[in-house]
């Protein structure tokens, strides 16, 4: 009987083991997800780090690095440095690229909309509008058309500005809440802006010369403020919860899928990149420092690029 007994329980085993390993590899994998961790040391950057944004290679841009009016570029390893110090007394906010390549900074301070030519670091102004109060975050679509959220905290009112591709500036909306994170939706019909104070996300239909239309609620929320918002390639809506330190995924039905929890109570942006364009990097204010997590589906900015 053991001549029997052992050759078989000795194939029987030699079958069974690999049988396993995908199914805990797998759960591995699912399990890295929405998990978020340290990308850069806490207390590298001010308080107002803000405005992230990736360019293909995986470096990350964020402004005021080691002191306000910077703008840092971390690489893929986490290593900081500044990339370029913004002229006069300009002070970055949001940061997206065009399709030319360049880097577009939202400058609140001088009511700007300023262009960094990445090679020469050359800094010009790509749109001016004084009745701005303060352009904060921006967003971009594929036509290159840029819009600009533009909050009045003191009064906690808000407009929004679309900039063409001339740099004409024009008013599509104003007196609303505090207006602030801002972002197009992956297939160019849409336009998502939040206001911070007031806890309200709006949506509205994006026609393909820039007008909006059809405004109505996509999603509020009870508690907390809100910043800086990002979609994926899927129309998943990625939302920066100021105070709760949490990101919000939102369906695009506008039903919240999760919360990311984050080590930092006040995330204030959050942008997709990376080899892939599948890991968030959220800045925060509170620690000073980005933390990172991988998610499932590309981001909708970075697939542009």
């Amino acid at each position: 009987m053991k001549l029997i007994v052992f050759p078989l329980l000795s194939s029987m085993i030699l079958f069974m083991g690999p049988m396993e390993k995908p199914e805990v590899n797998q759960a591995n994998k699912k399990k890295e997800l929405y998990i978020s961790s340290d990308f850069t040391a806490p207390g590298g950057f001010t308080s107002g780090i803000e405005g992230p944004a990736c360019d293909k290679k995986g470096n990350v841009y964020l402004v005021n690095y080691q002191k306000q009016g910077t703008i840092g570029k971390v690489n893929t390893k986490g290593k900081s440095e500044i990339f370029i110090k913004l002229p006069g007394e300009s002070i970055g906010n949001g940061i997206r690229f065009h399709s030319k390549g360049f880097m577009l900074i939202a400058d609140y301070t001088n009511h700007n909309v300023l262009r960094v030519d990445m090679s020469t670091k050359q800094i010009s102004v790509f749109a001016h509008e004084p009745k701005m109060n303060q352009p904060n975050d921006i967003a971009i679509g594929k036509n290159d058309i840029i819009y600009a959220s533009d909050p009045n905290w003191k009064e906690s009112t808000g407009n929004i500005w679309r900039i063409d591709k001339n740099g004409k500036v024009t008013l599509l909306e104003e007196n609303m809440g505090t207006t602030n994170g801002i972002e197009v939706g992956p297939n160019e019909d849409l336009l998502y802006v939040n206001e911070s104070v007031q806890r309200v996300v709006w949506v509205y239909n994006l026609s393909e010369d820039g007008k909006i239309s059809n405004k109505r609620k996509f999603i509020s929320f009870p508690d907390f403020g809100m910043d800086g918002m990002r979609c994926d390639v899927m129309g998943n809506l990625y939302i920066t919860r100021h105070g709760k330190g949490t990101v919000a995924m939102i369906s695009p039905e506008g039903k919240l899928i999760r919360e990311i929890k984050l080590k930092g109570r006040k995330p204030s942006n959050v942008a997709f990149g990376g080899k892939d364009g599948k890991t968030c990097f959220v800045t925060l204010q509170d620690r000073g420092c980005i933390e990172s997590f991988r998610v499932e589906f590309p981001g909708r900015s970075w697939e542009l690029q």
